[in-house]
């Protein structure tokens, strides 16, 4: 079981780091998102944990939210993981990323703008990498254990 994260600093160091987009203007919406609660699922590839060697996300397990500067700002908690093809991604998981999108095609659209763009084909080593309707992609869901910014803004 993972400690109570606001027990103590070193209990939130020792989680592992989630990382919402790459540092910039969408991972700065994105964290937005989590702490006012609107953002509660995320959406990756199969193919990213295979390139890292990461292990998929599991109920229970807690990590520490980074800005775009590196700094940590929340502690979520996993409640929910599918692994589905890119094509069998559902509306309610789309609305619950809390990104505005109101479908599943718009929602698609932007995804694929990110995973076919320069900084994901570097981060899996593959300039031409491209996603279909058979994609693996992991759908999280999280809950906000804890807000980490300073009370004094």
């Amino acid at each position: 079981m993972t400690p109570d994260p606001t027990s103590s600093p070193a209990d939130v160091a020792s989680l592992p780091r989630a990382e919402f987009a790459f540092p910039g203007p969408l991972r700065d919406r994105l964290v937005a998102a989590i702490l006012d609660g609107s953002k509660t699922s995320t959406t990756g590839l199969l193919v990213d944990h295979e390139h890292t060697g990461e292990p998929l996300p599991a109920v229970g397990d807690r990590s520490v939210v980074v800005d775009s500067y590196d700094r940590p700002v929340a502690v979520v908690e996993v409640t929910e993981v599918r692994v589905v093809p890119l094509a069998r991604v559902d509306l309610a998981h789309v609305r619950d990323e809390g990104e505005g999108y109101t479908g599943v095609a718009e929602w698609r659209a932007g995804h694929e703008r990110f995973w076919h763009g320069e900084e994901m084909r570097a981060a899996l080593d593959d300039p031409e990498f491209t996603v279909d309707d058979g994609t693996p992609t992991v759908l999280e869901r999280f809950r906000l254990v804890a807000d980490l910014r300073p009370a004094d803004g």
